[in-house]
């Protein structure tokens, strides 16, 4: 995927934006030092990265309780940064220091950061009053392949769309580059927004549980918006299953008057009834497709990519009337999700799968589509996040593999040894005990040789699993260049295999 970053916005005539001093005016803070001399109406520029700012740059700051004290972030962010104005979510030990050196500070009221960085953006990237039509998908599964699907079905209507989500931005579905977040930032989605307004009309985009709690999508109301499913993740972030909840329940708060959330999943459509009972929610049931859609996109086979499609088509149908009359003609596979290779009796799957529930969807769907086939998982778990998904992931391995190859995903700053011993102590019903090869690409070695080893006339499937369409392994604060695709890719040609399907 492209690298290139994404064009900057257009010069706006000043007096069509609102000057700053006016924007701080009108917002009440929580607490506030604004050193004499300072004239707001002087500020050149809103960012997101202390390494960006200049010295008229206000710098938003979004503290987190993420176990670095303020000391830390002050010397590694703040301490070198030449901004002329902080705004952040709460008072920080550092305050007396950046007033010393003559520093403006804004603290917001409580949970309202990202609706302050949202006005202060109007200053210098400012939203067209009724341009933009916005869609947004939650879900702790699905994001991604849904916002696709939804990208291609809105083009495909002759809509101008702008898609953002983990695989990044895409204009019409070509490739803009990547962002680095699943939801970007709010001042970066606000400086995307500006740059693509005279392209795009509509924006599609991922929502995820840590952008709807930090504001990142804040000022967008949404003209259509779903949910895809909910399973527990993200616990090292959120702490608890019903605080993981509770967040993505905030995409309700940014839904257009008498828009419903379109649900995909009855229990979540249950619980949301339970617990808002005064929202809108349209709960979906798709219809089987026909055989003749399945033969010739043969993804959408599996039971989950039917309810993306179906989900992502009544999104479609909130923001277009001018779908085509065989929508599904215009989807394509998505990128590192459920990716086919197949030589002989081997299939090989590539697939994101990277959570309790989506390892157990991939490995059912794979036990529906492969009834007769050994299954052979590999994967591993990524360092710095929740770890009380590493157990539950090797042990859904363990409930639908015939052999499972635990390894290295991305580590981080954690010991791969230690996150795979975490991950295998999950896997005590696994039928073979599980192999442990720590390094990625001699996994993937060893898996073909297995695959190679086998009788010809066996049926093999293997899933490899977790990174999907990443190209890179994050250890030490170090991304190395890897994709399983490649890998994939290299031992085929390796062991002289020849692909009969790709991308199934």
């Amino acid at each position: 995927m492209s690298s290139t970053a994404p064009p900057q916005p257009p010069t706006t005539p000043p007096d069509a934006l609102p000057p700053p001093a006016t924007l701080f005016g009108q917002i009440r803070f929580a607490w506030q030092h604004l050193p004499a001399g300072l004239a707001l109406d002087s500020l050149t520029d809103i960012q997101w990265r202390a390494d960006a700012c200049s010295p008229g740059s206000i710098l938003c700051f979004q503290r987190f309780d993420d176990g670095r004290g303020d000391a830390e972030l002050f010397e590694r962010y703040l301490a070198p940064s030449p901004f002329a104005v902080l705004v952040t979510n709460r008072p920080m030990d550092c305050f007396d220091a950046l007033r010393a050196e003559g520093k403006a500070i804004f603290v917001t009221g409580p949970d309202a950061y990202g609706d302050t960085v949202a006005r202060l953006c109007d200053a210098f990237h400012p939203l067209p009053q009724g341009h933009w039509r916005v869609a947004a998908v939650t879900g702790t599964n699905g994001k991604t392949t849904t916002v696709k699907y939804l990208e291609a079905l809105l083009a495909a209507a002759g809509e101008r769309v702008l898609s953002i989500g983990t695989l990044g931005l895409a204009l019409n579905g070509e490739d803009q580059g990547i962002t680095g977040f699943t939801s970007p930032p709010l001042v970066e989605l606000r400086r995307v927004l500006a740059a693509y307004r005279d392209r795009a009309d509509v924006l599609v985009t991922e929502a995820s549980s840590h952008a709807l709690e930090q504001g990142r999508l804040a000022g967008l109301q949404f003209d259509a918006a779903g949910w895809t499913n909910f399973s527990v993740d993200h616990l090292d972030y959120h702490g608890t299953e019903d605080a993981y909840f509770a967040a993505k329940t905030r995409i309700l708060r940014q839904l257009t008057d008498g828009v419903p959330l379109l649900v995909n999943s009855a229990e979540v459509a249950a619980r949301l009834r339970r617990e808002q009972p005064t929202t809108r929610i349209q709960p979906l049931d798709p219809a089987p497709l026909p055989a003749p859609v399945l033969a010739e996109r043969p993804f959408l086979a599996l039971a989950y990519n039917q309810a993306n499609y179906a989900l992502a088509l009544a999104l479609a149908e909130r923001i277009s009337d001018r779908l085509p009359a065989e929508p599904w003609r215009a989807l394509s596979a998505v990128d590192g999700r459920f990716e086919t290779r197949v030589h002989g009796n081997r299939t090989v799957v590539v697939d994101f799968a990277h959570t309790p529930d989506a390892l157990e969807n991939v490995l059912g769907a794979i036990r529906a589509a492969f009834p007769d086939a050994r299954v052979t998982t590999l994967f591993g778990c990524g360092g710095d996040r929740d770890r009380t998904k590493r157990p539950l992931m090797g042990a859904a391995v363990c409930r639908h593999s015939d052999h499972a190859i635990v390894t290295s995903d991305n580590p981080r700053f954690e010991e791969p040894l230690a996150i795979i011993e975490q991950t295998v102590a999950g896997m005590g019903g696994c039928t073979a005990e599980p192999e442990v090869i720590v390094e990625r690409a001699e996994a993937i070695r060893h898996l073909f040789d297995r695959l190679a080893a086998a009788p010809a006339d066996e049926p093999q499937v293997a899933l490899i699993a977790g990174k999907g369409h990443e190209r890179y392994i994050d250890r030490n604060g170090q991304k190395t260049d890897y994709s399983d695709q490649d890998q994939v890719a290299y031992n085929f040609a390796r062991l002289g295999w020849l692909d009969a399907r790709s991308d199934a």
